[in-house]
Formats: C-alpha cells, structure tokens, sequence
C-alpha cells in the first residue's frame, strides 16, 4: 500500500503495481464469458437469430467494441488509474457524469458476479438433478430458494472475496488458470461437435430466422454487443496496478474482445452443426449445450463440458470482483462514496472495505433467486454502453484540447465513432419499439437503482461541493496538473 499527499493536506491511497500483461489478458477474458456463452446458444442465439445472423452480429460487434477500446486505450495512457469509465466521465464532465458512471457500473459488475455463481447452480441440477434441493424456503419469480443452494453459493462468495483480498497478484493468477481451461475447453467442444457423425452444415438451415427478417435477425445480436464484450473495460480498471507499459493496454483490450467473440461463435457452431438445431430447439432440452456435449462425447459428455463451464463461471465472477472492488475504491478515494470504500489492507495493499461490502451483496443476493438477478443483469447492457459514450466522448474532448497527448492514428474518426456506436447500442436496449428492448422487470429494477442512487448523492453532494476541483483531480488521478476537459467555473 501507498500513500501520497499534497501539503499533508489530501492523501491519497495507491494500489500496489503487480498485474502483468497475460493477466490483465485472463482478467478481461474471463469477465466476457461466464456462463451465458454456454446458454446463449440455446435460449437467444438459434431461436431469435439463426447460426449465420448471429455469426454476423457477433462479427459486427466484435468490430464496434474494438473501436470503443481504442477510445479506452487512449484514456488509459491518459489516466493510468483505477477507476476505469467513472474517473473518465469526472475529467470530461464533471461530478454528475461521474456518479451516473460509477453508480450503474457498480451495480452492473456487481450483479455479474452473483448471476454468474447462480449458473452453477443450473450446471449442477444438469449433471446432477435435485443434489442440492435440500431446505426448502420459499419460491420468488418461480424460482425455489433452498438452504443447500444457498450455502454452496455463499461459501463459493467467500472463497473469492478471501481470494482478491489475499492480493490482486494471487486473484489474477487464479484469472489466468480460468481463462486458460476456458480457452481449452471451448475448442474440445467444437473438435468434439464437428467431428460427429451427424456434423453437417445442412444442419445450421435456416441460416436466418424464418420469423425476423435477416436484418433484424443480426440486430438482436448485435445490440447485445455491449453486454456479450462488457469485461474488455475491466483492464482499465486495474491500470494503477500495471507493471508494464500503459501503451500495451490496447492491445491487450483488442486482443480479449476478439478472444471473447470466437468463444461466443465456436460454442454456437458446435450447438448448431451437430444436428438440425430446429429440431433439438423443439425438443426443449433443459440445457442444449449440455446435450450437444453428450452427443458428441456420449454420457461423459456433460462432465467434460462442465470444465470449461465451471472455468467461464469462476472467472467471470473473480473478475467482475477486482473490476468492482477498484471502481468502489477509486470512488471512496474521490469521496463520492463514504470514504470507508477507500481502506486498503495494510498486509496485502487490497481494497479490504470495498471487497467486504461486495461479499455483502453478493450473500444477500444469493436469497433474491435467479430470475430477479437476471432482470438486475439485463440492464448491464445499458449501463456499459452508458459508460461506453463517457469513455469515447471524453476521449474526444481529450483529443480536441490537448492533440499533443494523443498519439492514436484517426483519433477524431476513432471517438466520434465510438460514441455513435455507444450511443446507438443504449437507444437500441432502451428504447420500447426496439427489437432489443430489456424487459419491464429490468426497467422497474433500473428506476429502483437510480433513485436510491439519486438519495446517496444528495447526501454527498454537501462533502463533494466542498471540494477543491484540483484537490478532487489529485484524489481521482494522483496529478493536480492532470487534463480537466470540463469548464469548472461554475
């Protein structure tokens, strides 16, 4: 742990420097698929969108979510710092575009860690049925809550909440082994479907669904872009904590939405090549990943793919931890949340406090059930493409004020672009007439989130308007002297 000041009048608490670039790569990886690349598939992929619209989509999105890193690589050079999208949305515009930022990326990674535990559950009940179903409590949303769930899930909490305060080096190790039997897993799945047997691509008609036209049959998939690659942006949140050169982070980010887009699209063609994916839609299997592996590999086939499922689900929730411990202490340190958020733990220089308080939420979520989380889940997508926009539009203004810092080739083409995309992507998933719309359970959820929201910052606005804007720049950047691409006159 370290600590700067500034006249010994502000201090300001530093991460250790300990991530190395393959597992920053692992960190991102493992936060873009956790387990819906493996229900995708069967639930939105085939039944919306047909194998070709959804390979296009994917394409497509992996090609505007390169374009947004970009916008991210040219702020992480800009602001090494943890914090990611809300310290942007701060040095762009200021204290509000700040809070809507940290707030709703609080919220979105938060909840990825708990629905992310809560596929364990379905990959259980699939090799396993009823192994768990033991306590009986109540039902919420269809969903029953038993004691044995309950406890698997918050020993599992535990377990990676006493991982990422063990040190980020140990959480990130942990990070890269997922993400490397992920990788691994994926590709014994595809070898194994493709060499079936009945593997033809006869199979994978009708390339587009019957009932959409091709056009929105691709848009259904691509609006989901930002949630499918949201976890590219959790390497800026650890950028305090690189030991190499911030000009790598770019690569790094690109390197990890291409990585998650051919694991989306492998883990569709094995589901939808080894039959005719019509009929195995009709059958209403509980899980058609799961089936498609014990087509291929016959009754061990479900523990085969259960490697690489527990891999996508594990890493998904250990970096959706450090991705939502540093966006909280980089918050607590700017005083936009109490500073309790701020303490780092004297052995181990880890967000002790932020780590405590997502462990909390993640217990208490454990009791709410699947479907309410999956609600909670579904306007992620709406809050990353939110932080999207801060992070294109700032790097922007960025670009415009001081040329000089960025060094990007097309940088005005690269922004103003990255904005659209992000900006398009939220209309796409807000708007009601959309194809892509989030649900009405989402929608009162969110409007939930953004009052309570709403009540915290009032109660800070006190604290935070008694801040000197050069003192909130140190706070948030370590640099009284760092780009503030706001007028703060007033």
């Amino acid at each position: 742990m370290e600590s700067t000041g500034h006249n010994n009048e502000v201090q300001r608490h530093q991460l250790k420097k300990s991530v190395v670039p393959a597992q920053a790569w692992a960190l991102a990886v493992g936060a873009i698929i956790g387990w819906g690349c493996f229900v995708l598939p069967g639930i939105r992929f085939l039944p919306f969108s047909g194998p070709v619209a959804t390979l296009i989509g994917l394409g497509l999105g992996v090609l505007a979510m390169c374009i947004v890193a970009l916008c991210y690589g040219i702020m992480v050079k800009a602001y090494p710092v943890a914090g990611g999208a809300f310290v942007y949305a701060f040095m762009g515009s200021g204290r509000i575009a700040a809070v809507i930022c940290g707030w709703g990326l609080a919220l979105s990674y938060s909840c990825v860690i708990a629905i992310n535990c809560t596929a364990l559950l379905l990959l259980i009940n699939f090799l396993a049925p009823g192994a768990l179903h033991f306590g009986y409590l109540y039902t919420i949303a269809g969903w029953e809550i038993y004691i044995g769930e309950i406890g698997l899930l918050s020993l599992l909490f535990i377990f990676f909440a006493y991982m990422n305060y063990r040190g980020a080096h140990c959480a990130n190790n942990l990070q890269l082994l997922f993400s490397l039997s992920l990788v691994v897993g994926v590709l014994v799945l595809l070898l194994g479907s493709l060499t079936s047997d009945t593997s033809s691509v006869q199979n994978m008609e009708p390339f587009f669904n019957e009932e959409n036209s091709p056009f929105v049959s691709v848009i259904l998939v691509l609006a989901l872009a930002p949630f499918l690659y949201q976890g590219f942006d959790t390497i800026p949140q650890t950028a305090e904590e690189f030991s190499f050169d911030t000009g790598k982070s770019t690569m790094l980010m690109i390197l990890s939405i291409v990585c998650g887009g051919l694991l989306y699209a492998f883990t569709m063609l094995a589901v939808s090549i080894i039959q005719p994916y019509p009929e195995m839609l009709a059958a209403k299997h509980s899980w058609l990943t799961g089936t498609v592996a014990e087509m291929a590999f016959g009754r061990i086939g479900g523990m085969i793919l259960a490697i690489p499922v527990m891999a996508g689900i594990f890493s998904g929730m250990n970096g959706y931890f450090i991705a939502t411990s540093r966006i909280l202490f980089s918050m607590g340190r700017s005083k936009f949340i109490p500073a309790w958020f701020e303490k780092l733990d004297p052995k181990h220089g880890t967000p002790v406090n932020a780590i405590i308080f997502i462990l909390g939420f993640t217990l208490a979520a454990a009791w709410c059930g699947r479907p309410v989380l999956v609600w909670l889940t579904d306007t992620c997508a709406l809050t990353a493409a939110l932080s999207y926009f801060f992070t294109c539009a700032t790097a922007y203004k960025l670009y415009k004020k001081h040329p000089e810092l960025v060094t990007m080739p097309m940088a005005r083409a690269i922004t103003i672009t990255g904005s659209i995309i992000s900006l398009t992507s939220f209309f796409l998933l807000m708007l009601p007439f959309s194809p892509a719309a989030i649900s009405i359970e989402s929608w009162y959820l969110l409007v939930f989130w953004v009052i309570l929201g709403v009540i915290f910052y009032r109660m800070r606005l006190p604290e935070l308007k008694a801040i000197p804007v050069k003192d909130m720049q140190f706070m948030l950047t370590g640099d009284r002297n760092s780009p503030l691409l706001f007028d703060n006159r007033n």
